[in-house]
């Protein structure tokens, strides 16, 4: 059973472009479509964990409004955030699928069996993970893993009475 997925955030939950104002303000753009399936998963009594390389109050903001229990941000050890966040949680590898598009992903990545990436991940990344999502990063990836694992942990008719 898959208790925790875990996200990267910049090329996963969004697509990978900073833009930044004149003042300095920082912005990223987030799918409502991965929004929706990480906002499910949860009310599915699963858990969901950020971990990013970079830091941003956006990505905080974010992942207050979907109730994500772990965010890490600033970590150049992925790896390490990730056996931190198990332990704490006391999930076993076994029981967490990841999504990750770059290089800083791979030694999480490669922890865990079920491992995903958006279409426009980098190829090392596409080589090392078990599969392959059809949607970009920041164009419904995130969504897509949710709904490959609902469908693989048998929720999909717990997650239809959520909605009726």
């Amino acid at each position: 059973m898959i208790k925790l997925i875990v996200l990267d955030v910049d090329g996963t939950l969004s697509d990978g472009n900073i833009i930044y104002s004149d003042n300095g303000a920082e912005i990223k753009a987030f799918n409502v479509k991965d929004g929706l399936g990480i906002a499910t998963w949860i009310k599915l009594g699963r858990q969901v964990a950020i971990i990013t390389g970079r830091k941003s109050k956006l990505v905080e903001n974010r992942a207050r409004e979907l109730n994500i229990t772990y965010i890490k941000q600033g970590i150049k050890d992925k790896a390490q955030a990730l056996k931190e966040i198990l332990t704490e949680a006391n999930i076993a590898l076994s029981e967490v699928a990841i999504i990750g598009d770059d290089l800083n992903d791979l030694s999480m990545l490669r922890l865990v069996k079920h491992s995903y990436a958006p279409k426009d991940a980098a190829k090392i990344v596409k080589q090392n993970v078990r599969k392959v999502l059809k949607q970009k990063g920041g164009k419904g990836a995130v969504r897509a893993m949710i709904d490959v694992l609902i469908k693989k942990e048998n929720l999909e008719a717990k997650l239809y009475g959520l909605f009726v």
